[in-house]
């Protein structure tokens, strides 16, 4: 059941209240009894984080990541020649 929290235009009252979807919203205020109880609107409980399908796949929009390159450092290769022995 969701949690839906609501708040008095009158008096100011605040309260969370569970609720089934199904059911009527709450209109009378707890603290002053007037029917000025309303619904607001409030971010949900939950936050997806990590790498999941939604990081990844939709939060970008619809470009797709870009490959990751490896890159290597340069080395320079000495050639050596022997000479030949003195004869």
């Amino acid at each position: 059941m969701p949690i839906y929290d609501y708040q008095c235009t009158s008096c100011g009252f605040k309260k969370e209240v569970m609720r089934k979807v199904s059911e009527p919203s709450v209109t009378a205020c707890p603290e002053c009894s007037r029917e000025t109880f309303a619904k607001q609107l409030s971010a949900p409980a939950f936050q997806l984080s990590g790498t999941g399908w939604y990081a990844t796949d939709f939060k970008a929009g619809s470009a797709k990541p870009e490959a990751k390159t490896e890159t290597t450092p340069e080395t320079k290769t000495e050639t050596k020649t022997e000479a030949a022995p003195a004869a």
